[in-house]
């Protein structure tokens, strides 16, 4: 992912702050969002003037990720746009959400990236891995070891910045690193030879990308909550018509500040979801990574392990699919 994604555990303690007084906005809806392909991509619709052609007035506020919950967390916004792990991190915190769309899923830009000579995380067992401890890439590696008939047991966990992860891979002091683009590209590139022995495209649904909504303007906003959600079918077939998809990438590369052809190299570790795609995930009551609710139950034991957050989250209260629902019979 990318390095904005990171959240710092330090934000809790304002979450909990904030959301005593915390009010819904007047119009128009305030959306905070972040540079990860599948938010970014908004800023295509906020450019063509698609919210207001759909009658809805949308704000669309960039930030990077962690200030994004925070400004969610003081009440600044009435919806901001997380994985869906982080949705419940956001909550346990004291600002409650409800995720009402997903917009895709990590589809490799999350990354274990080994050393020269290291094929696979079997290759790993006994040896040094630097990942951020309790944070997603960590979940990713779990899940991997776990596929490979391992544990965490068997290797050992240096605690790494994501950010820091290309260098500290240069530096030998690892044999790996677990981390999201751009770092993950990063350490690749700093380390001719290495490769990604496991990626977020060998578990999909390991991390889904968001929007999370306020209650309070959830109840009083509905109706506009749904034209917000139609309007990102429109987005998803723009980046996936051929003849218009280099604009697209265009104005998303523009927001996010990076060449656009750099920007095109992570829109494939991003699967965005059609409205359809989407609804079905988001609604479906299963316990796997195959949809919305069992990736979050998974997020959740993984949160309370790690000490991310002390008590289990109620994960269905999280979740409301009858927008995208509805969004899709209009």
């Amino acid at each position: 992912m990318m390095s904005s994604r990171t959240f710092r555990r330090t934000a809790l303690a304002v979450f909990a702050l904030a959301t005593s007084s915390f009010t819904v906005l007047a119009a128009p809806l305030k959306v905070a969002y972040s540079d990860w392909p599948g938010w970014t991509a908004f800023a295509i619709a906020g450019e063509k003037g698609w919210f207001k052609e759909a009658g809805v007035d949308v704000e669309l506020l960039w930030f990077e990720y962690g200030p994004s919950m925070e400004a969610f967390g003081a009440g600044q916004v009435d919806a901001v746009m997380v994985t869906n792990g982080d949705a419940l991190v956001t909550g346990a915190g004291g600002a409650r959400n409800v995720m009402i769309l997903v917009t895709d899923y990590s589809n490799g830009n999350d990354m274990v990236v080994a050393l020269p000579g290291i094929n696979s995380l079997k290759d790993l067992k006994g040896k040094k891995i630097g990942v951020e401890i309790g944070f997603v890439d960590h979940l990713l590696l779990l899940n991997g070891l776990k596929k490979a008939g391992m544990s965490e047991s068997d290797v050992e966990l240096v605690p790494t910045p994501t950010n820091q992860a290309p260098q500290v891979l240069a530096s030998r002091q690892v044999d790996a690193v677990a981390a999201w683009q751009p770092n993950s590209g990063a350490a690749l590139k700093a380390v001719p030879g290495s490769k990604a022995v496991y990626t977020s495209a060998d578990e999909p649904g390991l991390i889904y990308d968001t929007v999370a909504v306020s209650p309070q303007s959830l109840a009083q906003r509905r109706a506009d909550w749904v034209k917000f959600v139609k309007v990102w079918d429109r987005i998803v077939a723009y980046l996936a018509d051929p003849k218009t998809r280099d604009d697209g990438i265009k104005i998303m590369a523009a927001r996010a500040g990076v060449d656009p052809k750099e920007y095109a190299d992570f829109m494939a570790g991003t699967k965005l979801l059609t409205l359809a795609e989407g609804a079905k995930v988001l609604a479906a009551q299963t316990d796997g990574f195959d949809s919305v609710l069992g990736s979050s139950k998974i997020a959740d034991e993984f949160n309370v392990a790690n000490g991310v957050y002390a008590e289990p989250q109620n994960v269905k209260s999280y979740i409301d699919a009858s927008l995208m629902a509805e969004a899709l019979k209009k």
